[in-house]
C-alpha cells in the first residue's frame, strides 16, 4: 500500500474499515476518534529526508531569535522537524507557515554535557517546562545558527518520514474517553493488539522508537505525567526520541518527549511546550 499516494483521507478510510471488520461500525467509529497521524522517523538515505528534517546538528533559526535556555544554562539543540514536508499529513492541525521547529532541551547526560547542566537538573523536576523548548521558524528566513558555548551540539542524522496513524500507549488516560461497550468485556482496552488482530503488521499502523506527531509510546508501563493532571487527550504530541548513539535521556536509558496543548499548537504558541519524558 503506497500511503504518499493514497493520501491521508483515503489511508484514514482504510483504517476505519479495517477497525470495522473487526469490532463493527459503530465501535469502529468511536475508535478511530483517537487515532492520530504521525511519522515514523528513520536516518534517511540519499534523497530520502524529510526537508531539513534531522536528529542534532545546528538549529535552524530566523535572524535575532534568541538561543533558549534553562536559568542561564543554554539548552541544547536535539533535533529539527520540518513541518513543510509533514503539513499534508496533518490537515489543520499546524498553522499555516510554520515552517521548521526546533526541538531543544538540557543536555545533562552525554559526554557533552556541561557541568553546570547536571548541578542544575538536580534541581528541577523531570516535568519541569524549563527543561526543554520548541522554537518555530519560517522556512524561507530560517538560517543554520551557532550554537553558545556550553550547549552541547551533535552529529547530524538526517531523517526520512514514513506517514500512518496511531493510538495511545498502553496505559494513556486518553482511552478512557471512548467506550467500546461490550468489545473490551474481556480484555483490557489498552491491548490494541488484542483489539485489532494484525493491527502491527498494517501498512498504516505506527509503533516507532522514533516518531514525530501521533502519541507518545512509554515502554516502563507509565503515562505523560502533564501539568496539573491535565487529560493527555487534550495534547497534541510532537516529537518522540529512544536515544541515539551520542544522547540518552536519564544516562543510559530513556525516551524523550515533547507535547503541547492542542489549543496552543493550532495556535502557533510554541512556548506552551512541555517535556514529558520516560525514564527507567
Amino acid at each position: 500500500m503506497d500511503l504518499e499516494a493514497m493520501g491521508p483521507k483515503a489511508t484514514f478510510s482504510a483504517l476505519h474499515d479495517f477497525c470495522a471488520e473487526r469490532l463493527g461500525a459503530p465501535s469502529a467509529a468511536r475508535l478511530v476518534r483517537l487515532a492520530r497521524p504521525g511519522f515514523e522517523l528513520t536516518q534517511a538515505g540519499p534523497g530520502e529526508a524529510a526537508g531539513h528534517s534531522r536528529f542534532g546538528g545546528r538549529a535552524m533559526l530566523e535572524p535575532g531569535t534568541p538561543w533558549p535556555d534553562c536559568e542561564g544554562t543554554p539548552l541544547s539543540l536535539l533535533a529539527v522537524l520540518d513541518t513543510d514536508a509533514l503539513a499534508p499529513w496533518l490537515d489543520d492541525l499546524l498553522p499555516a507557515g510554520t515552517g521548521l521547529l526546533n526541538f531543544f532541551a538540557l543536555d545533562s547526560t552525554s559526554e557533552r554535557a556541561d557541568p553546570a547542566a547536571f548541578e542544575l537538573s538536580l534541581q528541577l523536576d523531570l516535568n519541569d517546562p524549563r527543561l526543554v523548548a520548541v522554537v518555530p521558524a519560517r522556512s524561507a528566513h530560517a538560517a543554520e545558527a551557532d550554537a553558545p558555548a556550553r550547549s552541547s551540539v551533535f552529529e547530524p542524522v538526517p531523517w526520512s518520514a514514513a506517514p500512518g496513524f496511531a493510538f495511545p500507549d498502553a496505559w494513556d488516560p486518553a482511552w478512557g474517553t471512548v467506550d467500546l461497550g461490550s468489545v473490551v468485556d474481556d480484555m483490557p482496552l489498552y491491548d490494541i493488539t488484542a483489539l485489532l488482530p494484525g493491527w502491527p503488521e498494517q501498512p498504516y499502523a505506527l509503533h516507532a522508537d522514533d516518531l514525530a506527531f501521533g502519541w507518545p509510546l512509554f515502554p516502563t508501563g507509565s503515562s505523560p505525567m502533564l501539568p496539573d493532571g491535565e487529560e493527555s487527550s487534550h495534547y497534541q504530541h510532537l516529537l518522540q526520541l529512544s536515544g541515539q548513539d551520542e544522547w540518552w535521556i536519564g544516562g543510559d536509558s530513556g525516551w524523550m518527549h515533547w507535547s503541547i496543548p492542542t489549543g496552543a499548537l493550532r495556535g502557533g504558541d510554541f512556548s506552551r511546550t512541555v517535556p514529558t519524558p520516560d525514564i527507567w
